[in-house]
């Protein structure tokens, strides 16, 4: 963000006076300060921003913005009541001054791939921001609004929560023309208490969008099948639900890709996606639907998937030596396990399908259920093998011991889960590698790849 002057800042953002000068860009970790940038503090659960202004104005930077006192020169500093709000209003301000078309996502599971989708297929017609990794958040997404430049058409921004009113703050600091929830799942679970809070939690996203927008919602998914807004276009997509207005037949699961034909207003479009299994059509088809949304002709918007890549640690398929190692492990709750499960037992082995699972985190008093659920799936699609470690994780492997899965061994710890597979890759096998974040699942995929 440049271009702008800090009295005008010092206005947008209500501060107690007015400070002069031109602003090259804005910052918050005082380690990117540089000559001209407008430096905001924010404080955090464990890091406070406001210990590092002074850093940050050894660095050049024109003033910080802050909210508590110190010990700084007056006409360095910009008082405001919130620097959070103040960054969201910075961010708001400058997307409505640019004026891109802005699509907004959220949803429990998927909205990541979803996302690189949608990027995929919006930007075979518009010069296209696109949120990068997980930066989702009350700060990350403002940050990536930031970033818009006068070139930028459009706008695919990612948004996440934790909690109600969080999903509100970022859609009415995006002010999107286009709005996609790809499920209601149960992440969260622990923080909300229950589907019913995720989908007012999820919902929220309505509230930042303009009049007669399109709202594409997952009509496969009980929780938002029949919503209506008399002030959207609500546009359901599905696979299963045939009533939807965007669907898909004729699905082929290959190693690495799914072909398929989404239907459409009473015409049919061939499709492919790099990735396998349902969901992601599910999540293809939402992407097609914003396209052809945004103007794009359906066969345009269906070719244009073929574009998508498949990154950091969702799905991408590598082949080591004789065996194959499927990279899930970017996060897990109960639907994209299910997914996974599903998906495992459709590709093509010569070898064994083996899972290798992790905790599912933050599923709260449903937590020891969906464990279980997984592992009796797991059992029920013939996977030849379930490996996991971590202390929930020891439900799947009994529900897949119960469900008549011969090989169902928990561990102690990741170390050692690691040597098992390890020890039993052999020519042909298929290992599906997935567990949440937090159990950093992708160390273990490294040290196979180093001495397997």
């Amino acid at each position: 963000m440049s271009g702008y002057s800090l009295s005008e800042i010092s206005e947008w953002i209500c501060a107690d006076k007015k400070l002069f000068g031109d602003v090259t860009k804005i910052v918050t970790d005082s380690r990117k300060a540089e000559p001209g940038c407008l430096f905001i503090a924010l404080e955090g659960e464990v890091v406070d921003g406001h210990n590092y202004i002074g850093g940050a104005l050894e660095k050049g930077a024109i003033a910080a913005v802050a909210h508590k006192k110190f010990d700084h020169p007056d006409d360095k500093i910009l008082y405001v009541g919130n620097t959070e709000r103040a960054l969201r209003t910075l961010a708001r301000l400058h997307r409505i001054k640019l004026d891109p078309i802005a699509v907004g996502i959220t949803g429990s599971v998927g909205k990541t791939t979803t996302r690189d989708m949608i990027a995929a297929v919006v930007k075979q017609k518009y010069n296209t921001l696109v949120t990068q990794g997980n930066l989702n958040t009350n700060v990350s997404m403002p940050l990536t609004l930031l970033q818009l430049e006068k070139e930028h058409e459009a706008a695919v921004i990612e948004m996440g929560m934790t909690g109600l009113g969080e999903i509100e703050e970022l859609t009415t600091t995006l002010l999107p023309q286009v709005g996609v929830i790809t499920n209601i799942g149960v992440a969260h679970m622990e923080r909300l208490g229950s589907r019913e809070n995720i989908r007012k939690a999820k919902l929220e996203l309505v509230q930042g969008l303009r009049g007669g927008a399109p709202l594409l919602l997952n009509g496969d998914d009980p929780m938002l099948w029949g919503y209506s807004n008399p002030d959207l276009k609500v546009i359901f997509y599905g696979v299963e639900n045939k009533n939807c207005q965007i669907t898909a037949k004729d699905l082929t699961v290959l190693m690495g890709s799914t072909t398929f034909t989404i239907c459409y207003q009473g015409e049919k479009y061939p499709a492919r996606i790099p990735c396998m299994g349902q969901h992601n059509v599910l999540n293809a088809l939402a992407a097609f639907g914003v396209g052809v949304s945004l103007g794009m002709e359906p066969k345009e918007a269906a070719s244009a998937l073929d574009k998508y890549e498949v990154t950091g640690w969702r799905q991408k398929i590598t082949h080591h030596k004789d065996f194959t190692v499927v990279e899930d492990c970017y996060n897990a709750g109960p639907e994209s396990m299910r997914a996974a499960m599903n998906t495992l037992a459709g590709m093509p082995c010569t070898g064994r399908r083996i899972a290798v699972l992790a905790d599912m985190l933050e599923l709260g008093h449903i937590s020891d259920d969906a464990h279980r659920e997984i592992g009796a799936l797991a059992a029920q699609n013939g996977i030849d093998a379930v490996y996991a470690y971590g202390e929930q994780a020891k439900h799947i492997v009994a529900a897949a011991k119960e469900g008549g899965v011969g090989d169902a061994q928990h561990f102690a710890d990741k170390e050692a889960l690691t040597e098992k597979v390890i020890a039993e890759a052999e020519k042909g096998d298929i290992f599906w590698v997935k567990g949440s974040h937090g159990m950093a699942l992708e160390t273990l995929i490294e040290e196979v790849y180093k001495r397997a």
